[in-house]
Order: C-alpha cells, then structure tokens, then sequence
C-alpha cells in the first residue's frame, strides 16, 4: 500500500537523569531533504542519526528535533582553583601596593572574571546513546504510521479516479461506429458538391481508408487501457513507487491527448476532457506520494 510523504512522529525517551524527546515532520519532496536539530553531545553521531532516517523515512522534506529535558542539576559551573587563586594573589599585591585595606569584594570580583568558573562538557555513554537509537527508531515507526494512514486515504481517492478514467474510456465505444459513418458521409456531401461525375470510386475508397485509419483511435484505447492496469498492479506494491506512478500517469495523459486530438467528434471529446479533469486530479494527489 502506498505512503504519504505527510508525517508527524514523536516519542520521548527516559532516562535516570534525563528526558530525550524526538519530534519528526515531513512534507513532500521530489528528493530526501533532511534538517536535523539536535543537542551538541549528540553531534558525534549526527552522521550515524542521518543514515538511520535516511532509510526508515526515504523520501520528502523532514524536520527532526532532539532536545534533552534534564531532570538533574547535571551541568552546575565549578570554580577553577588554579585561576582564583592566580586572581586573588594578583588582586591582593595590588591591593597592598595601593594600600586599599579590605579584601572582603575579592570573592565576587573574582567570580566575574573570565575563566574562573568552568562547565565540564558531558559525554555521550554507550545507555544514552542505545537510549537515543530505539527512540528514533521508534519515532520513525510512528511517523511511517502516519504517512500509512494518508497513504489508505491517498489510495481511495486515485483509484476510484482512475477506474472513473478507465469506464470513460469504455463509454468512447458506443460512439465510433456512428463516428465512422457521419465521417464517410461529410466526405461523400463535400466530394458529390464539388463535381459528382469526376469522382473516381475506387480511389474514392483508398482515400477514405487512408483517412480513417488516420483518424482510428484503437490503438490508443488499447495502450490506454494497459496503463491503466499497470497503474493499479502499481499502485498496489509494497513499496515505494511514488516515481514510478508519476512516470504511469504522463503515459496515460499521453494516450488521452492522442484519442482527443484524434476523436473529431463533440460526443468522444466531452469525454475526453472529463478523462483529462480526473487525471489532472491525480496528478495533485502524486505530488504527496512516497
């Protein structure tokens, strides 16, 4: 059954210390458009993440957010002693070369000088990071069975489109033979018109010939029917055929054009253009097929 590229997953993973929530959104694409946001202790598996949503999601324009929700201080600043001490020394033989008698602002002086306090960066340990790879995968999951879900929807509007195509199609029928003959006859009126004992009626007949099978649009039936049923086998598979559809429906247009350039008849080509109305319907809905 064909996928929408249209998804919205998310999930939220737990950990001791931490919450991970994982959103995913997808529109449609003609290729993989990946925008990924995600914390800098997860950087160093941006490449690995990229791969993993690559293959699960395959095609459209998608927006990954990671972010983290710390349940613990984790990240307190801790005093770097080396460079209070080396500001305090500093401070204090300026303070008795000027004679300046109190030392009691030193403390929060030197907390505002540059470097004194240092945040330990975090590392990503091997929990955290299996915590990470079954949330994503998870969050793919969710987002796949969405884009399902649109796909079903997606699926019953084009093929109910498509057998409207195919039983237009079939409504030509009744109409060629009568065709034919309204044809044959305007030909005869225009020949008699012109000079009615000149006529030659054996070449009359070739020429005749010649000009319906110009006009004959069997063919084009027949070549439009076998797209039809190589659309809805298509349609049908178990994977992603979005391009190959695409590549269905402009055969289809084709032959549909040909029949009405062909039809020479109001009848065949009120039919024609309601056919080209539901192709052009479908052609919108493609544009959101996986």
């Amino acid at each position: 059954m064909i996928k929408s590229m249209t998804g919205f997953g998310k999930t939220t993973c737990e950990l001791p210390e931490k919450k991970i929530h994982i959103e995913i959104k997808s529109l449609n694409s003609k290729q993989l458009d990946l925008n990924l946001r995600l914390p800098t202790i997860y950087r160093e598996k941006e490449l690995e993440m990229r791969n993993r949503l690559s293959a699960g999601l395959q095609r459209g324009k998608v927006d990954i957010s990671i972010t983290i929700e710390s349940l613990t201080a984790d990240r307190v600043p801790q005093i770097n002693e080396q460079v209070f001490e080396h500001y305090y020394k500093q401070l204090s033989q300026l303070s008795d070369k000027l004679q300046i008698s109190s030392h009691s602002d030193y403390i929060r002086t030197i907390l505002t000088l540059p470097e004194t306090l240092k945040v330990e960066q975090a590392e990503l340990d091997a929990e955290e990071w299996k915590t990470l790879q079954d949330g994503l995968a998870e969050a793919i999951a969710s987002i796949n069975q969405y884009r399902r879900q649109e796909g079903a929807a997606l699926y019953d509007d084009i093929t109910a489109r498509i057998h409207q195509i195919d039983t237009l199609s079939q409504e030509v029928v009744p109409f060629e033979k009568q065709r034919i003959e309204r044809i044959k006859s305007r030909i005869k009126e225009n020949l008699d018109e012109w000079n009615e004992k000149n006529i030659d009626e054996n070449r009359f007949e070739q020429e005749l010939i010649y000009y319906l099978e110009k006009l004959d649009i069997t063919e084009e039936k027949v070549r439009l029917k076998n797209h039809i049923d190589y659309f809805n086998e298509t349609i049908a598979e178990d994977e992603p055929v979005g391009k190959k559809l695409a590549f269905i429906i402009q055969e289809i247009g084709r032959e549909i054009n040909t029949l009405g350039s062909k039809a020479n008849d109001a009848d065949i080509q009120r039919l024609v253009i309601r056919m080209k109305d539901e192709l052009e319907k479908i052609k919108e809905q493609m544009l959101n097929i996986l």
